[in-house]
């Protein structure tokens, strides 16, 4: 059979790279071409485009990237009519996907959508077009099963969050900076997107002084030139850049300042306290401030309903609010067992008790008759 699947970031990679292998175990003839990274195609896809070259985030930001955006919409038809694929199958990044869903069902091809578009957020508008151009909609989050059937009427599929799986093989990792590997260290996760990093991680690096017995390590995303992203890193003994591992970055740190995003929910997953930093263009704010629905913005606080981790947004994102949240995250063990008990629930909330990958490729087979 033939496979194509669009990932717009680095999340969509992962989760992409985990779900090829899980077609490929059921399918070993399969042909799979590709939008992902270098996961995805280590992983046995034919990559087309990199997700480096299509991250555009915010309202503005892709104001700005339309005339890309367009042009990389019309060669991913053109693309996906040359390769006629069995299915075409769309992981998460929205805006891009659910227009390239509309026009591939209109032209015959079946749709599967994994990782559903968190339209419970905002533009529940969208939910119409979906029903009529995606023939199957595989969730992550526990709620979005209930919040598909009671407000739209409209039978998906739960399948477990994916990174339940990927993180098990977590637990044992080597520390990533073996000359300190006595330390346990504060981790900073600035994102993927070179325009989020731009923007938190010189505020994020700001507290390194107010804690001089700490180490500090960044995670650097796959995808990101070295000598750009070491631009922001100044020379210090306690600042470590760490490349492509993040997970054993996490597995040895005692606290993490991480940008918004599915980060969060690794973070929290692996048993790390944290801080969740947020800072964007003032205007796409104003405008998400009008449009989105939600109390939180990390899936952490979202799954729960509650404030879970802190959330420093914006104008809360300074020096003095990290420093005094990170010095909570370490100092006070009120703070740090009320977090971990929510991390036990968390954890208790995202588990089926089957490999998430597992599930959607066997729904893929079924949806396609393999």
């Amino acid at each position: 059979m033939r496979y194509y699947i669009i990932a717009g970031e680095a999340s969509g990679d992962l989760h992409g790279s985990n779900l090829i292998k899980a077609i490929k175990a059921k399918d070993a003839a399969a042909q799979i071409q590709c939008w992902g990274g270098d996961l995805m195609q280590a992983a046995g896809g034919k990559l087309v485009k990199h997700y480096r070259d299509l991250a555009f985030m915010g309202l503005v930001e892709v104001l700005m990237n339309l005339k890309t955006i367009l042009s990389n919409i019309s060669f991913c038809k053109k693309d996906i009519s040359q390769f006629q694929p069995d299915v075409l199958i769309l992981i998460d990044y929205p805006g891009f996907n659910l227009r390239i869903a509309t026009w591939a069902k209109q032209n015959g091809f079946k749709v599967i959508y994994f990782i559903a578009p968190q339209v419970w957020a905002w533009k529940e508008n969208r939910v119409p077009s979906m029903r009529s151009s995606i023939d199957r909609l595989l969730c992550i989050l526990p709620f979005e099963k209930k919040y598909f059937k009671d407000r739209w009427n409209w039978e998906v599929d739960y399948i477990g969050h994916p990174l339940m799986q990927v993180l098990e093989s977590q637990t044992q990792l080597p520390h990533p900076i073996p000359s300190i590997q006595d330390k346990k260290l504060i981790a900073l996760l600035p994102g993927s997107r070179k325009q989020e990093i731009e923007k938190k991680l010189p505020i994020m690096l700001s507290v390194v002084s107010h804690f001089p017995n700490d180490h500090f390590a960044v995670a650097q995303a796959p995808g990101l030139e070295d000598d750009w992203f070491a631009s922001f890193i100044p020379a210090h003994d306690r600042i470590h850049i760490v490349k492509d591992n993040t997970y054993a970055l996490l597995n040895h740190s005692k606290a993490a300042l991480v940008t918004s995003g599915t980060a969060t929910l690794e973070t929290a997953l692996l048993n790390v306290p944290e801080i969740v930093c947020y800072k964007g263009n003032p205007i796409t704010l104003r405008l998400a401030k009008w449009l989105v629905k939600i109390k939180f913005i990390a899936l952490v606080n979202l799954i729960m309903d509650k404030e879970v981790v802190k959330e420093l947004i914006q104008e809360a994102l300074t020096t003095k609010n990290l420093v005094q949240q990170l010095h909570l995250l370490l100092e006070d063990p009120a703070t740090l067992l009320r977090i971990q008990k929510d991390y036990t629930i968390l954890k208790e909330k995202l588990t089926t008790g089957t490999s998430a990958v597992e599930v959607a490729a066997n729904i893929i087979a079924e949806t396609i008759g393999c």
